[in-house]
């Protein structure tokens, strides 16, 4: 029977799964695969796993647990094995490099950043402190102006407004990146201008989570700063 790996753990790890549930309709009953000096945490793989919010849930839920209790190697959601012997076999295989990664994590935890601005506040600053862009949104108003003007105005302010937010992405990963001792940008996105993912030493965390707060501050309603942490290193493994 096939089994779903959520994290690897050293053998030390207290491994208190008392109540925790696993992916699956009904839940899996998640149990412990141990090999020389590692452990992978496990439970029968649902025949019909997929992307839901049910499963996306109880993996996180799992990781977790686990993780309060001490580092851990969280794996990717969907992850599945033959079998326990499979499983003790990569554990012994990667056993050093396994360990080498748990010992790294050590002590860290993930912070997620992301940066999400109001169109209709970087439009209004756009234009408000660019002159060549407020003289041709004038010239343009209610239809007026020429097809050249128009098409000149459409192109400075998505021109303009992508700079800004650029600037804004840009200026929230180097105030935090001081804090950090690894980090993860994904590219921006229609939704979110900063998508990143920090590893912050556990006695960092909570400055770290106050220089979040600042940056939200100090943008004020225009920008959103959203800060999820500390979790398990997701992106770090």
């Amino acid at each position: 029977m096939s089994v779903y790996v959520y994290a690897i753990t050293k053998d030390s790890h207290p491994l208190d799964l008392g109540g925790t549930k696993g992916v699956g309709d009904p839940p899996g009953e998640v149990r412990v695969v141990r090999g020389d000096s590692l452990c992978a945490v496990v439970s029968e793989a649902p025949d019909d796993l997929s992307v839901t919010r049910r499963d996306l849930s109880a993996h996180q839920e799992v990781q977790a647990r686990l993780w309060t209790d001490g580092t851990v190697l969280p794996l990717s959601f969907g992850f599945v094995a033959a079998d326990d012997s499979a499983v003790r076999g990569v554990l012994e295989e990667q056993a050093q490099a396994f360990t080498q990664r748990l010992d790294e994590l050590a002590g860290r935890a993930e912070f997620n950043v992301k940066g999400v601005v109001d169109e209709d506040w970087v439009l209004r600053a756009v234009v408000e402190e660019n002159a060549q862009i407020r003289e041709l949104n004038q010239r343009t108003r209610e239809g007026g102006g020429t097809y050249e003007d128009r098409l000149a105005l459409g192109q400075m302010v998505a021109q303009e407004v992508q700079a800004r937010q650029d600037a804004i992405a840009a200026e929230v990963v180097a105030a935090l990146r001081p804090l950090a001792v690894a980090e993860k940008v994904a590219e921006p996105s229609k939704q979110y201008v900063v998508n990143a993912s920090f590893l912050v030493e556990e006695d960092r965390a909570e400055e770290f989570d106050r220089a979040g707060q600042d940056l939200a501050e100090r943008y004020g309603e225009g920008v959103e700063v959203r800060m999820r942490g500390p979790l398990p290193p997701y992106s770090f493994v």
